[in-house]
């Protein structure tokens, strides 16, 4: 049986057709508010980790770093610094301004409600342990979920692809599926991606910004992804992984 022909050969484009906006009845997609879900997740029962603050200033021209970008899937056997890490995790989803209680973030987000959600799987990080972590948005740290190498794991959850194995820092991406829905119901998964793309766009321009290789990987076996994070598929689904580490020659 082709593809086509299963029963899931629709699922596309059904999605795109019961998820798409009609002016007639637009009103039905009315926010329940009395169901706003707030912007952070967070561990309060785990030890945070303090990352250096990102440098902001000089550094390379945009204009080069968007031309010298390329996937990468061969890594130096060597780590990445904490303090590059942090920049990293800044270009994805650090806060950059604040007003009263609303915060703006490095990349945008349908509605400003940010329900993606950043882990790092730190293989090679000088200065971290090996480990699962949890990125503090707020606080801009880390919170250590599972100590020890996680390498197997992450790399089986990723099609068994070798590169998840040799890069410095795995970054896994989640949707916090009530943080968006509350306001866009089932059109919130649309810009669950379209969010998830923003960030993952920074991480790899920040990566080349920084010397490093990057490549963004979206073939994995979600359930194996979603049990690496203990994240429930109908609630917290991981959307979209990379890898990051020096280049090799």
């Amino acid at each position: 049986m082709s593809h086509e022909n299963s029963a899931e050969g629709k699922i596309g484009e059904e999605f795109q057709q019961l998820t798409k906006y009609v002016r007639e009845t637009l009103k039905q997609w009315s926010p329940t508010w009395d169901e706003q879900v707030g912007q952070f997740k967070s561990y309060p029962d785990t030890e945070g980790i303090e990352l250096p603050d990102p440098e902001i200033k000089d550094g390379e021209s945009l204009w080069r770093v968007i031309a010298n970008r390329r996937s990468y899937r061969d890594f130096e056997e060597k780590p990445i610094d904490i303090k590059q890490l942090s920049q990293l995790l800044w270009a994805c989803q650090g806060i950059t301004g604040r007003t009263r209680n609303f915060f703006f973030r490095s990349a945008p987000s349908a509605g400003a409600l940010y329900p993606v959600e950043t882990y790092v799987v730190a293989n090679h990080v000088n200065e971290l342990g090996m480990g699962l972590y949890h990125y503090d948005v707020p606080a801009h740290g880390l919170k250590l979920l599972s100590a020890g190498d996680h390498r197997d794991t992450v790399m089986q959850a990723g099609l068994n692809q070798p590169v998840l194995f040799e890069g410095a820092a795995v970054f896994v991406w989640t949707a916090m599926v009530k943080r968006g829905s509350w306001k866009y119901h089932q059109r919130a998964w649309r810009y669950f991606y379209l969010d998830c793309g923003h960030i993952c766009q920074n991480l790899v321009l920040a990566a080349e910004a920084l010397g490093l290789g990057a490549t963004p990987i979206g073939a994995f076996f979600d359930e194996e992804a979603a049990g690496m994070l203990k994240t429930g598929m109908e609630d917290e689904p991981v959307l979209y992984m990379a890898v990051v580490g020096p280049k090799g020659k």
